[in-house]
């Protein structure tokens, strides 16, 4: 077995490789000055001429120098200046979890290395140490900064998952690492990578013609040297890895083979909380406010079901890691938002339009929502699209369609009597219902829809002077949001469903760019505030958000097909719950869940496919009929 002082020497010579890049630069940009020295000391003793060709090779020389000294200068002013970029998280003070520094400690002294100068939390399933000691990152100090140990960063599920002991245990090695990083030569090496990094990513901001062409050859130069010492600094990394790895042999070793084994249980639950469940919440402008205690329950869920994981659930009895901090709500609240501005590109701060949201109010404030207004979005779509032959014909009785779309009864009462229903195609001939915030009322991107004056109501084919000779009149009722039009518009008529789909990604995407011009205005009006009082909003990088949030998106873009296929689904979970008296509910894996009697109902996608990709509504029908749907009842609509 290697000894820890062999991954060392390791690193150490590596890291020299790459201080020698360092020097072969400066060399190279001396080069012309030494020469210059050269001829003019040669000039002065009389061994070189003093006119003629090298009184003109003096001057081209010296230019030479001058000129490669001022772009040196500039290099080295602009990677000693720039802010490198860090990992975001939330800080976590000494006095607010005394318990975890004195474990952090603890084990520092345990592995005879210098302990971290600090803690911070990040929402994610993952454990290391960050120099924080560029003068960026501080407050301003008088002389020379004196060394400072890296900051030990700790993914905040880790702490509401793993019990104590796993923590130490996986935490070893990661706080081992502060010893190799105490070697001057690894540190100096870093820092020079770090500067390099930090030089590239300001040249590739640079705006302006001023700004551009000087910081454009800082950017080439930084990433010639960045290429130049690659190879070395990989290889410094593993050989600190590596004698980290080996100091840790003798703490908890056999416990942190259990742990390594939560870390990827962790990830796996993390991941599905934040595609699953947090991602609709935040595309309605609300934040669950308990993501890691969120973690928990999804991974005793997924231990339920998943029989590799089963006994890790009976490992709650022990006392969990977060026990260590004195407020562990108020930090889940700070991770959990800025967990929301990551991958979703939410704002920095609560506020009318980004409130948070508790797991016991998620399944009316949230899943219930979401299906009506994906439901309303559908029917504002329909409403838009031409009659089809069959809605233009006049329609008999057939009592084969009696189930979908009875006949109202003679003595029904009036639509005016009726209780208070948003209708999709109503917008124009009846009261405007109340409107939720960041819903838009136009369909700019789609042909046929009046894109008049903002917030105007959506036409419908009755309103519109361009429709199609057969539209209804606008004295006939409103056609009711009902499952029933939506399942016979796309059974009998083939090109609607890829009108339908094409309709409502046009309609997604421009909410999606409104909503994101809504939040570039808000944050270029924080940042102008903070610039103002001198003060910074962004906390983890030097202008990182003018790259753009979020800067880990959780999934790619849904297709068109995709976003029919979630509507229609919308659509029968409200039919479902006006009619056949189920609930929204909350699966913690999969995310809003139809509960009917309680228990969750699975088994609805496949139907909903079939009928948006096959056009068959009889698999859906079969389904409504055993649930207890009534598809030809209207529903309530956001």
């Amino acid at each position: 077995m290697a000894s820890p002082e062999t991954g060392v020497l390791v690193a150490r010579a590596r890291a020299l490789a790459v201080l020698r890049v360092r020097g072969a630069a400066l060399a190279v940009a001396l080069l012309p000055a030494a020469a210059v020295v050269v001829l003019l000391v040669g000039g002065a003793t009389g061994r070189l001429g003093t006119e003629g060709g090298w009184a003109v090779a003096r001057w081209a020389v010296g230019g030479l120098t001058v000129l490669s000294l001022v772009l040196a200068a500039l290099v080295s002013v602009v990677v000693a200046r720039a802010r490198p970029a860090l990992s975001p998280s939330v800080p976590i003070a000494e006095d607010a979890a005394p318990d975890l520094y004195r474990l952090v400690r603890d084990l520092a002294d345990r592995l005879d290395v210098p302990a971290p100068s600090a803690i911070a939390l990040t929402p994610d399933c993952d454990s290391w140490l960050e120099d924080r000691t560029h003068r960026a990152h501080g407050p301003p100090r008088a002389g020379r900064r004196a060394p400072e140990a890296p900051v030990l960063v700790i993914g905040s599920p880790f702490l509401w998952w793993m019990r104590v002991a796993e923590l130490r245990a996986l935490l070893a090695p990661v706080v081992a690492g502060t010893g190799p990083s105490a070697h001057p030569d690894i540190a100096a090496a870093r820092r020079f990578i770090r500067g390099l990094d930090a030089a590239a990513g300001v040249a590739a901001r640079a705006r302006g013609p001023l700004r551009t062409l000087p910081l454009r050859f800082v950017g080439r130069v930084a990433r010639l040297l960045l290429r130049a010492a690659r190879e070395h600094a990989t290889l410094m990394e593993r050989g600190v890895a590596a004698a980290a790895s080996e100091r840790a042999q003798g703490v908890d070793y056999g416990l942190r083979i259990v742990a390594q084994e939560q870390v990827g249980l962790a990830y796996a639950g993390w991941d599905r909380l934040l595609t699953r469940v947090a991602l609709p919440a935040w595309r309605l402008g609300r934040w669950p406010s308990r993501l890691d205690a969120g973690v928990v329950s999804a991974l005793t869920e997924l231990s339920r079901r998943d029989r590799l994981a089963e006994g890790f659930a009976s490992r709650l009895g022990e006392r969990p890691a977060c026990d260590l901090l004195e407020e562990p709500g108020t930090i889940d609240r700070a991770a959990s938002l800025l967990a929301a501005r990551l991958f979703h590109g939410g704002p920095a701060e609560p506020g009318p339009d980004w409130s948070p949201v508790g797991w016991q109010q998620y399944p009316q404030e949230i899943v219930d929502r979401k299906w009506r207004l994906e439901a309303a979005r559908l029917h504002r779509v329909l409403d838009a699209l031409p009659p089809t032959a069959a809605d233009l014909a006049p329609e008999a009785p057939d009592a084969s369609r009696a189930p979908d779309r009875p006949a109202a009864p003679a003595d029904a009462p009036a639509t005016a009597s009726a209780p208070p229903l948003s209708y999709a195609g109503a917008r124009v001939r009846t009261p405007a219902a109340p409107h939720p915030a960041g819903l838009p009322r136009t369909l700019d991107a789609v042909p046929g829809l009046s894109a008049a004056a903002p917030g105007a109501p959506l036409r419908s084919r009755a309103d519109d002077p361009e429709a199609q000779a057969g539209s209804p009149r606008a004295d006939e009722p409103p056609v009711a949001p009902t499952l029933a039009r939506v399942i016979d518009r796309l059974a009998r008529d083939t090109d609607a469903g890829d009108l339908l789909a094409a309709r409502l990604g046009a309609e997604v995407a421009r909410e999606e760019r409104e909503a994101a011009a809504r939040q570039a205005a808000r944050d270029s009006a924080t940042k102008t505030a903070g610039s103002g009082t001198g003060g910074t909003d962004i906390a983890w990088g030097d202008g990182l958000a003018d790259g753009g949030l979020p800067l880990f998106p959780l999934q790619p873009p849904r297709t068109a097909r995709e976003l029919l296929a979630d509507h229609v689904t919308a659509m029968v979970c409200c039919a479902a719950v006006d009619t056949a008296g189920a609930a929204p509910g909350l699966d913690w894996l999969d995310g809003p869940a139809l509960l009917v009697d309680g228990a969750r109902r699975a088994d609805l996608g496949r139907p909903v496919l079939s009928l948006v990709d096959d056009g068959d509504a009889e698999p859906l029908r079969g389904w409504l009929h055993r649930v207890g749907v009534r598809p030809e009842k209207p529903v309530r609509l956001a």
